[in-house]
């Protein structure tokens, strides 16, 4: 987000990339330099350099600042009064939430502790459920991020970061994709939107994702969408809503290189 802010945005292609999101996905990754933008300020250019590092050290400064941001909301707020709401418990002064099916726990100061490794993509989204949750029932219409509360930037990096990632890894490893789903509790269901795999994933408590694939076929080309139900941006900002799904497609696609 923080390379694509620097961009004009007018998708010329005139980087021989198809847009700027791409290109600013590219930048990032190190694949292109900054300056082959045309249309780059030559300020910018000496101060982000042609490295990759001037840009990471961006966005780690404006991670730490939300991380920050949202833990200090957080060591306001009652977790065993709110753990109810949240679909968890709260036992020895810890909240504790499952999340993909694995216990997490959250004390009053913002400190996690689990069995497994804490990813860094996780802990934003965490706070981020507790503090924005208004616990309410789930609502069983599922929805598009399109038609969460949401600014057109992120849905065009969640469709980007996102559902394309796992689209990808879906179609390489079909069957992959399908079991490792389901090792983080991922429920089969009834096929929605005349899906080939329909599992629903629990992120948090009450914040349920449906995954919806068809392979391709007859000529065809696969497809893969995320569905929300409709309640989710009243439980988490949306922002973290796109890291956690950022977070959980980047951590699926190292798996399945190093087990797949």
């Amino acid at each position: 987000m923080e390379v694509f802010k620097l961009l004009p945005k007018t998708n010329c292609k005139k980087c021989n990339k198809p847009t700027c999101l791409a290109f600013a996905a590219q930048v990032f990754q190190g694949r292109v330099f900054l300056h082959e933008c045309p249309y780059i300020d030559e300020k910018l250019i000496k101060k982000y350099g042609d490295k990759r590092n001037s840009l990471e050290s961006e966005v780690d400064l404006e991670y730490q600042k939300r991380l920050a941001l949202l833990k200090n909301q957080l060591i306001k707020i009652d977790l065993k009064k709110k753990a109810p709401e949240l679909g968890g418990k709260f036992n020895n002064g810890r909240l504790t939430l499952k999340i993909l099916g694995k216990d997490f726990s959250v004390d009053q100061k913002g400190n996690i502790s689990t069995d497994i490794h804490v990813n860094r993509w996780i802990t934003p989204p965490i706070y981020s459920y507790i503090i924005h949750s208004k616990g309410l029932p789930l609502s069983g219409q599922w929805v598009s991020f399109r038609e969460l509360e949401s600014s057109p930037d992120w849905h065009l990096f969640f469709n980007h970061q996102c559902v394309k990632a796992l689209k990808e890894l879906a179609d390489t490893h079909t069957e992959f994709f399908e079991n490792i789903l389901t090792l983080f509790n991922g429920k089969k269901v009834k096929k929605h939107f005349d899906s080939d795999i329909s599992l629903v994933i629990y992120p948090f408590p009450k914040l349920p994702i449906l995954i919806c694939y068809n392979k391709p076929e007859d000529g065809l080309t696969s497809t893969l969408n995320l569905f929300f139900d409709s309640t989710t941006d009243k439980n988490i900002h949306t922002k973290d809503l796109y890291i956690l799904c950022n977070g959980f497609a980047v951590m699926l696609k190292k798996i399945s290189i190093t087990h797949g």
